[in-house]
């Protein structure tokens, strides 16, 4: 790994150059009222873990349409009143896994709402909620999933989800605030949930996001998943117009644009897979209270337990 990316100075003044679709605010508004038009009732089953100190929860909630999504809801035993609920949005490729690959709020003394990811599953983690909606030709991976139509796009359908499981840990009788987190693709989620949630959420953290400055991302990395795209338009050249057109309605700077809780946002200068500029395109469209964790020596690892750590300082702070 290298210094690839704009120098430092340029990055803290960096702004993207993406239009953001005239009708994007209308567009959301449309699709999250038809999926809570379509929504039922959360089901949430306690299962045994083998994890004594903790109540571990199966759920499932309704999420884009109204399609079944599967979370883990995991928060100590024993502790009466309130909690605040953190929720927790997966990397690329991973899906829900088991309780047990995620403690570290939940010792923090939060109750954690860890959101299942529709069709992923097949990388490093598995999963349990399909995607029935997948459409028309794409390249291997999720970016370009129904890519030529924003209604058909596989990321409105995550994004939805996102908005729907900030909504399903709300509605829990215990909860006393709600925040989002994630890595990556959680972290592009994470922005999401934070500006189209906008003062239900209390806090944002977001580590390395995916989804952000999408059309300088995939002209300035080889690496995956933003090199699917490249792959795609390679091979339909006459169809990139459409492709570009439909990730602006996903592009975590104009979701950034709407967040209005205090967020938490890490970079690493050395990172080929979600390039710095792209991450403080949105880090600098944020309007309110803010702070960077900058790693300058790392790659797309983005800090790894040190990160984890200044979540935690972070959340605790709110």
């Amino acid at each position: 790994m290298a210094l690839f990316d704009l120098p430092l100075d340029r990055l803290r003044t960096y702004r993207s150059a993406s239009n953001e679709p005239a009708d994007f605010d209308e567009f959301w508004a449309t699709t999250l009222d038809e999926a809570r038009t379509r929504a039922t009732p959360a089901v949430l089953t306690e299962v045994d873990a083998g994890l004594r100190s903790l109540h571990t929860i199966d759920v499932t909630f309704s999420g884009y349409g109204g399609q079944p999504v599967k979370a883990w809801l995991i928060r100590p035993r024993n502790v009466e009143g309130p909690l605040p609920v953190m929720v927790e949005f997966i990397g690329y490729g991973g899906g829900r896994g088991y309780p047990h690959d995620f403690l570290l709020w939940s010792a923090a003394g939060y109750a954690s709402l860890v959101m299942d990811t529709r069709g992923q599953g097949g990388r490093w983690r598995a999963g349990d909620t399909p995607d029935p909606d997948g459409s028309g030709p794409q390249a291997p991976g999720f970016l370009t999933r129904g890519v030529l139509d924003p209604r058909t796009f596989y990321y409105r359908r995550l994004v939805t989800d996102a908005v729907r499981a900030v909504e399903t840990a709300l509605a829990l009788p215990f909860a006393s605030k709600v925040l989002v987190t994630g890595i990556s693709q959680g972290g592009g989620l994470a922005l999401a949930a934070g500006g189209l949630c906008g003062d239900a959420v209390s806090g944002v953290i977001s580590g390395v996001p995916f989804l952000c400055d999408i059309r300088r991302a995939v002209t300035i990395t080889d690496n995956d998943p933003y090199a699917e795209f490249a792959r795609f338009v390679r091979l339909n050249p006459a169809r990139a117009g459409a492709a570009l057109a439909t990730v602006d309605y996903v592009d975590g700077v104009h979701f950034a644009k709407r967040i209005t809780a205090p967020a938490l946002v890490s970079a690493a200068l050395m990172d080929l897979t979600c390039p710095p500029s792209t991450v403080f395109a949105a880090y600098n469209a944020i309007p309110g209270r803010k702070e960077m964790q900058l790693y300058e020596w790392d790659g797309h690892d983005g800090g790894q337990g040190h990160f984890s750590q200044r979540s935690v300082e972070f959340a605790n702070a709110l």
